[in-house]
């Protein structure tokens, strides 16, 4: 029987509320307390299963990493005022250090593998982190990006010969009184540092803070669950993986290599994984796999996706499959540091995002900034009732994501049915106008998504000085598929009435689609490529 959370309507005020917090541990613990004390009473029981690097860990042995590397941490000075910076794959030793900063109440600031050096150079200048964690296959690109600051960089692989390995500080000795450091701030206090999508803009650096509502994702799991997520610790879907088989004492699986649909139908089947959360990218790809009919996935109990958009089509076709209703549509923001609302009703309301979880409350609003009924259309703004730091030294930008009375603007568009199911509709910023006629990238994209031999998609405005936004598509076929552009521009002529709604920017066949580091679509990249190409041509 899944958890199911349910969610009130105030009529007066228009706004809907999930159920209160619930604390499975005590409210006054920290996630690093929390951690510590269920690693020791769970000793001999497998923590981490490497499958690409073929380690195993129990829970007493990444104790034990941990410990040496919060004490190496403690040796080197570092208070809770500080912060560590990490740019690293899923190995064996990088939840050692998550752990880590986790027991010493030192935020950690995470960037992806992908971020070119000028970002690296703006970000950690905010941020000035003291330490940094990095494979050596990044070393040169952190280190010129970190010349200006004083920092010491420590390598999880692949060492260079001017780096400090972590074998190294995994060498610490370390004293028998060992104890996990009480939080200056409380559970206010800020737990990690993430990076926005940077979907729409530069990447911000996104503080989370050590709300019990972390755990969100999940009723509480047992020791004989084993999870996996692709996703590295500047994802959200990274830092809650990581923070959810810490508390709940399961074993993790980690590979240090990107999402693969084939690779995880094997991990799936070997290990039986009993619980997953991956990115909707993630759904298209095994969908559209060869192998997907012929995958076992009968140990799955709770698949969770999430991140953007994801065709109906897709979904139904993983629903077929999976032999459980473990599909779990789920919504949320980087800076809630978790989850917002979870479906766990997929066969009763395919395509929603779900009901509110504990202690959020949720109202949609008009351009006027009025609150508007169920199944109106306006802009989702979520109100979480707990403490949040902001943007990490951008304070006009924290400010314009979350008003005066804490609620957070999020910039999408959706609605709440009758039922209380929040259906996501699309980005706001996303919004197109053809001549006098708004519309929007999906509206398209859904259309698209339907032809046999598409594998993925994504639609965005060209400008027309004098019919406005003109949609274009970038598509990915599927493998062997001889699709051509003018074969979508007729697909679309032939399905879809509306004239602004046709392809007038034209269609381009590309190998794959520009994402940010997090995996999202990014449209202004795959704008800019489909813009280059035409521009040669």
């Amino acid at each position: 029987m899944h958890f199911s959370p349910a969610t009130s309507y105030d009529a007066d005020n228009k706004i809907w509320s999930g159920p209160p917090d619930s604390y499975y541990f005590a409210p006054e613990l920290s996630i690093g307390e929390i951690i510590y004390e269920e690693m020791r009473r769970h000793p001999k029981l497998i923590a981490q299963i490497s499958d690409t690097e073929n380690t195993i860990l129990t829970h007493e042995e990444l104790l034990l990493n941990s410990i040496r590397v919060a004490t190496y941490m403690r040796n080197q000075g570092l208070n809770q005022n500080d912060i560590v910076g990490i740019i690293a794959r899923n190995t064996t030793h990088i939840f050692a250090v998550t752990y880590a900063c986790f027991f010493n109440g030192i935020a950690f600031h995470s960037l992806n593998i992908l971020h070119d050096q000028e970002t690296i150079e703006r970000l950690y200048n905010l941020t000035k982190p003291c330490l940094i964690f990095c494979d050596g296959d990044e070393y040169e690109k952190v280190r010129a990006a970190t010349k200006d600051l004083n920092v010491q960089i420590i390598t999880m692989r692949n060492h260079t010969k001017d780096s400090f390995s972590i074998e190294e500080v995994l060498a610490t000795p370390v004293g028998e009184k060992f104890q996990t450091a009480r939080l200056e701030k409380g559970n206010d206090q800020t737990l990690a540092i993430l990076c926005s999508s940077g979907t729409t803009g530069d990447p911000k650096a996104v503080t989370i803070s050590n709300s019990r509502k972390i755990l969100n994702p999940s009723p509480p799991l047992t020791t004989t669950d084993v999870q996996f997520g692709s996703s590295t610790l500047d994802w959200l879907s990274g830092l809650l993986t990581t923070v959810i088989s810490g508390v709940y004492s399961t074993t993790r699986i980690i590979t240090d290599c990107g999402f693969d649909a084939e690779y995880f139908f094997y991990l799936v089947e070997k290990y039986k994984i009993t619980w997953a959360m991956q990115g909707t990218a993630s759904m298209a790809l095994m969908a559209n796999s060869e192998e997907f009919e012929r995958a076992d996935f009968s140990s799955l109990r709770y698949f969770f996706y999430g991140g953007s958009r994801c065709s109906l089509e897709v979904q139904h076709k993983l629903r077929r499959v999976f032999s459980l209703d473990c599909m779990h549509f789920a919504y949320g923001l980087t800076e809630l540091g978790t989850l917002a609302s979870v479906n766990y009703h997929f066969d009763k309301k395919p395509n929603s995002s779900g009901r509110l979880t504990n202690g959020f409350k949720l109202k949609i609003i008009n351009k006027q900034g009025e609150a508007q009924e169920p199944d109106a259309v306006g802009e989702i703004c979520i109100y979480s009732g707990q403490y949040w730091d902001g943007y990490y030294g951008n304070r006009k930008e924290s400010q314009h994501i979350r008003d005066n009375n804490l609620w957070f603007h999020t910039g999408d568009l959706g609605y709440m049915d009758d039922d209380g199911f929040l259906y996501i509709v699309e980005r706001k910023k996303d919004m197109l106008k053809y001549k006098t006629m708004m519309y929007y990238p999906h509206e398209i994209e859904s259309v698209i998504s339907k032809m046999p031999d598409v594998a993925d998609v994504c639609v965005f405005g060209v400008w027309n000085p004098y019919t406005g936004d003109e949609a274009a598509a970038a598509v990915v076929k599927k493998k062997g598929s001889d699709l051509h552009a003018q074969d979508v521009l007729d697909y679309v002529m032939e399905h879809v009435d509306a004239t602004y709604k046709q392809l007038n920017g034209g269609a381009l066949i590309v190998d794959e689609l520009k994402r940010s580091a997090n995996g999202k679509t990014n449209r202004l990249a795959t704008k800019a490529y489909f813009l280059e190409v035409k521009d040669r041509n």
